[in-house]
């Protein structure tokens, strides 16, 4: 009996991972996510931000450089145990919250001038980004943008490569695509609400 293709990775999987490694990714430690993260920041159009919407914060790496230039930042992620780890990294920050909320609930309430998706896209099928994606185009404010961050490898736990991520996007997003670029290892593009 042949198996239906997975429309997304469950929490419970990603439970089990945090719970063999804090930081199994090694955001907070590896050369290349530090280097990442600058080719992020750099591909920002701003200094400064509202209200910014980072789901698949996992242990808040990112989210600590996310902070210094929003005046609040809304992080969350489908692994409870991420969260745990998230909130004590980022105590310290009092324009930071840090919740458990599954992606396909869509965003939380209100408008963001900024929502970085990374590393996250891969783990859906294309119908559930689709969805997604058409749900953080809807909580995007006026001149909002979208930043979108994806690894070109390959894991047996992603759903798509970060390559179908982006082309899944880029056709979904009803968007103009302002920002656009491919590194070694990874993809990245922003898209801007006029």
């Amino acid at each position: 009996m042949r198996t239906q293709p997975r429309s997304f990775v469950p929490a419970r999987d990603f439970e089990a991972i945090y719970a063999r490694c804090r930081d199994p990714w090694h955001f907070c430690s590896s050369p290349y996510e530090r280097a990442r993260y600058g080719s992020m920041f750099h591909a920002l159009s701003r200094v400064q931000y509202q209200r910014a919407f980072e789901p698949g914060c996992s242990v808040g790496a990112f989210t600590e450089t996310l902070a210094s230039m929003c005046k609040e930042v809304i992080a969350t992620d489908v692994s409870v145990r991420a969260v745990n780890i998230a909130r004590e990294r980022l105590a310290h920050l009092p324009n930071v919250a840090v919740s458990c909320r599954d992606l396909r609930q869509g965003p939380p309430a209100g408008r963001f001038d900024l929502i970085v998706l990374s590393e996250v896209g891969y783990y859906f099928s294309v119908e559930q980004l689709s969805r997604i994606a058409d749900a953080l185009a809807g909580a995007l404010a006026r001149r909002g943008e979208l930043l979108a961050v994806h690894w070109l490898g390959h894991s047996n736990d992603h759903i798509l490569h970060g390559d179908e991520v982006h082309e899944t996007l880029n056709r979904v997003l009803p968007l103009p695509r302002t920002h656009t670029e491919r590194h070694e290892l990874f993809r990245m593009d922003r898209w801007t609400r006029p």
